[in-house]
């Protein structure tokens, strides 16, 4: 049975937006289905989010999937980067993932998050050794995610790139999105 786990974003919970619909969508085909609370989503740090998805997930095998929201897309990587060398996954759906640049407010402790996660090492050829197949899915009306965020899921993890008209950050509270088929539809394809 795939195991598929949907991974919130800064701030963000399990019933967040679309992870309802897309948990029970899955669910109704045979997936077993997980969304994690990431502790102290206010304020995401690698050093606690990346081991508590790796609680989650437990054994990563080719029968696991993941989807991510924003940050959480950066947790994914972070994380796969962590798995054993030969150690591969069923792939992973990246929506409005970021690792070059994201557009924030001026708070210090939101530049200094954001600083954390950007700035922090990443070794995209060891995240992909463990990625055979990924989907990064990007609004071209995004106010935090610039498009040119799409290149290093495109040229580092071999990504295939789908840009949505008008979804904003794909936010359940701020962008009305309580449903998100193309999201599914990518999931369905790994």
């Amino acid at each position: 049975m795939k195991r598929v786990f949907i991974v919130h974003g800064w701030d963000g919970y399990p019933e967040e937006g679309w992870f309802p619909w897309l948990k029970k969508e899955l669910e109704s085909k045979n997936f077993k289905v997980f969304v994690p609370q990431l502790p102290d989503s206010a304020n995401p740090r690698i050093e606690k989010w990346v081991p508590a998805l790796a609680g989650t997930v437990g054994v990563a095998d080719e029968q696991t999937c993941f989807v991510g929201h924003s940050i959480g897309c950066q947790t994914i990587a972070r994380y796969l980067e962590t798995l054993s060398e030969g150690q591969k996954v069923g792939g992973a759906v990246f929506v409005a993932g970021f690792f070059e640049r994201v557009n924030l407010e001026e708070d210090f402790n939101v530049q200094e998050t954001s600083r954390l996660w950007l700035k922090a090492p990443l070794d995209f050829s060891k995240v992909k050794s463990h990625l055979p197949k990924s989907i990064a899915i990007f609004s071209d009306n995004d106010p935090y995610v610039p498009l040119d965020n799409q290149n290093d899921f495109r040229e580092k993890l071999g990504s295939e790139i789908i840009v949505e008209k008008s979804k904003g950050h794909f936010s359940g509270p701020s962008d009305g999105i309580t449903k998100l088929p193309v999201v599914l539809e990518s999931v369905l394809k790994l």
